[in-house]
């Protein structure tokens, strides 16, 4: 029962502070399941974002139902994903009755456009935090040398980027990323 409470609080913290969408709220989730309660390696955390980007839905939800699983089952799964979900559906149903009958206020216009820097900062974050683990093997501090990095996460990295400049679709670069990983592997 406790470990449910957990589950429930954890994403009831990521749902209740994380703005900004599915990628600025990564850092929370990071925080939450490898940092604070070691519920996951960094290693299975950067899966868990993978699957959860590839899996339809929010990257939130889908992580608190990964979690959730994984941890305490299907209760688990229930109550990391409603604990994730309700602070939105509260805010959102506030929101909507605040803004309809105070839209037009020049301070309200002002606040939600001073929060675009800080959503690109901690979507800037994440992306620095997944390059770093899948390059240097899963270190979340990436060790002095060279040695430890994976020459084939760079050069599917750098291939991804540069096939994603050229408007390559993204499920498309996906999938071929994940085929080539698999069939270098086998050489």
């Amino acid at each position: 029962m406790k470990l449910l409470f957990e589950l429930f609080f954890s994403f009831l913290q990521v749902g209740a502070f994380s703005f900004g969408g599915g990628y600025a709220c990564i850092p929370m989730i990071q925080e939450q399941v490898v940092d604070l309660h070691g519920w996951l390696s960094i290693t299975e955390f950067t899966d868990l974002v993978t699957i959860s980007q590839m899996t339809p839905g929010p990257i939130a939800i889908n992580a608190a139902t990964f979690v959730g699983i994984k941890i305490a089952g299907v209760a688990g799964a229930a109550c990391a994903t409603i604990g994730c979900i309700l602070p939105s559906c509260i805010l959102v149903t506030i929101f909507a009755w605040a803004y309809v009958k105070y839209r037009k206020i020049k301070v309200l216009q002002k606040v939600l456009s001073s929060l675009r820097p800080a959503v690109v900062a901690m979507i800037a974050a994440s992306g620095v935090v997944l390059l770093i683990s899948s390059i240097w093997h899963g270190a979340q501090v990436p060790d002095s040398g060279i040695g430890n990095v994976d020459f084939v996460a760079v050069v599917l990295f750098v291939g991804a980027f540069a096939a994603l400049r050229k408007k390559a679709d993204p499920v498309l670069v996906m999938v071929l990323a994940g085929i080539a990983n698999v069939v270098i592997s086998l050489i």
